[in-house]
């Protein structure tokens, strides 16, 4: 072999050196040295209900029934959830609340019903809460439930006792309850609505 043909070859190898090392490293080569997840690999936040109260509120042969919840890890994961009422293990109410998606807004919700007590007897009765999504072939999703046991003493006495109350009246199902922030802007809205028809009706 010549010296010039050495050279050429000790250039080559001395080139192609300089190109390894300064050849970028790939996405996989650097997630391997620093042990970094591909994102592809991550999971998505799993979404959650979560009932956070059941209030019972008893009147005069009625009671009042407020749910809160929340919808995690945003509101705006969900569209739709189906929201169950039980009286001693009876359906009493299946209701399909749609999930608004507004910045007034916030991922709390609650939900309230009114039962019709008639003939109820004085005792301890068990309402159970279960909300969840359902899609097809009435699976549900994200289910969650709770239990309260409620006394209820009947303030009139009927002649016809029943077992199981009937449902009075439902919140809007269409409608989830505003944010405190938000009612408060609601509530100065209607106000300012309010002075300016007395004013306009004063000068008349």
């Amino acid at each position: 072999m010549t010296m010039d043909n050495t050279k050429n070859t000790q250039r080559e190898k001395k080139v192609e050196e300089q190109q390894k090392h300064f050849k970028q490293p790939t996405i996989d080569s650097l997630a391997y040295q620093f042990d970094i997840q591909k994102s592809i690999n991550k999971e998505k936040p799993k979404k959650t209900i979560v009932i956070t109260g059941i209030t019972h509120i008893p009147k005069e042969n009625e009671l009042g029934i407020k749910i809160w919840f929340d919808l995690l890890p945003s509101k705006a994961s969900f569209s739709k959830i189906t929201l169950d009422i039980y009286f001693q293990d009876h359906l009493l109410n299946s209701a399909t609340l749609g999930i608004p998606q507004s910045l007034l807004l916030n991922d709390s919700f609650e939900h309230s019903l009114v039962l019709d007590m008639k003939g109820i007897r004085e005792g301890d009765y068990i309402i159970r809460v279960e909300i969840y999504e359902l899609w097809e072939a009435n699976e549900k999703l994200n289910f969650t439930s709770e239990e309260r046991i409620m006394h209820y003493v009947p303030i009139t006495r009927e002649e016809r006792l029943v077992k199981i109350p009937t449902v009075k009246s439902v919140a809007d199902t269409d409608l989830a309850v505003v944010s405190s922030a938000a009612k408060g802007i609601f509530g100065e809205l209607n106000d300012d609505l309010r002075r300016e028809s007395e004013s306009k009706r004063d000068q008349w």
